[in-house]
């Protein structure tokens, strides 16, 4: 039987870290470590486990198969152990070190990141809470499961008892035209849309969406003349040629204010689609990730009837006549 007294398990936290960041730097920034005795534990970790754990890449380190294994079940434990420590000890979210990431494929994530990270100073200053907002990870499920991400937020549901969600709020999509465009001036109706090209994001998802809101747009086979990887790129085009643009509503009042993109009046009968926010079942019960889902709710609240109080706020301007 394998000796656990022999191994020194302050190496663990230096694994753990290493394999998170993908830096042996990163690893030791986040612990307070030198570099040098990261890669020293780094050494030492490979003699426990007898195998190569990274190999090492021009931006930092890549895990192996045998990390991925190792890491699988570490996480979960190491979880387990400073949840037992912070029950016991009681969470306070001024003095908390925590450490969280949450994935924001929604448009919205750049503001919602800036309001959280303004928010999170104030109450929790000492809790690090990072923000990816590039387009879904492929593996969401599985970093959400061995706790590499902490939340998501986002459209697409997550199936599976595994899984929690809330509805943080209900999105619809809108068409826009650039400000003066020739369709603002017909009366609103389907036929305009399909008279017209668009901008739109990429989809996602190719074969038929899950969500009846966006399946009832793509019933109506609009033409798609250009696809986009970025929401920005969307309102540059919008803006600057005669293509419409697809957008969320709640973008809707970026899209007024800064690129001066006004509604086409004319949209589907869709049910609104909810945005979820989505964590695994094994945080439910962590009043530190609770914690983070109270913020985090408060935060999109707060972002989104930002953003309706500016897009009514002021009349619309009179249309020019010029096309």
């Amino acid at each position: 039987m394998f000796n656990l007294r022999a191994v020194d398990l302050n190496l663990l936290p230096v694994f753990e870290a290493a394999y998170e960041q993908r830096s042996l730097s990163g690893a030791a920034e986040r612990l307070g470590m030198t570099q040098p005795a990261v890669s020293h534990a780094m050494d030492r970790l490979r003699a426990v486990f007898e195998d190569e754990l990274f190999v090492r890449h021009a931006r930092g380190v890549v895990p192996t198969p045998a990390a991925d294994r190792i890491y699988a079940g570490l996480r979960s434990s190491l979880a387990l152990v400073r949840e037992a420590i912070t029950e016991q000890r009681g969470f306070e979210p001024k003095t908390s070190e925590r450490h969280f990431w949450i994935s924001i494929p929604h448009p919205l994530g750049p503001m919602i990141a800036l309001q959280l990270r303004h928010r999170m100073a104030q109450i929790a200053p000492r809790i690090i809470v990072e923000v990816s907002t590039r387009s879904r990870p492929i593996d969401l499920e599985r970093a959400l499961r061995e706790g590499r991400i902490d939340a998501a937020v986002d459209w697409l549901p997550i199936g599976g008892s595994s899984f929690n969600e809330a509805a943080l709020f209900h999105e619809t999509l809108v068409a826009v035209a650039r400000r003066g465009h020739p369709a603002l001036r017909l009366p609103p109706s389907k036929q305009v849309l399909k008279d017209g090209a668009f901008v739109s994001l990429r989809p996602r998802i190719e074969d038929e969406h899950p969500l009846e809101g966006i399946r009832e747009w793509r019933r109506l086979k609009l033409n798609f003349a250009l696809e986009v990887s970025q929401i920005l790129e969307v309102f540059m085009v919008a803006s600057h040629s005669d293509l419409f643009g697809l957008i969320p509503r709640s973008m809707a009042a970026v899209g007024r204010e800064t690129f001066g993109l006004r509604p086409l009046r004319w949209a589907p009968k869709a049910p609104s689609i909810p945005i979820l926010l989505i964590w695994h079942a094994s945080r439910e019960d962590d009043p530190a990730h609770a914690f983070l889902r109270a913020q985090l709710a408060i935060v999109v609240n707060e972002v989104v009837q930002r953003g309706m109080k500016l897009l009514f706020s002021r009349p619309l301007p009179q249309q020019s006549s010029r096309g």
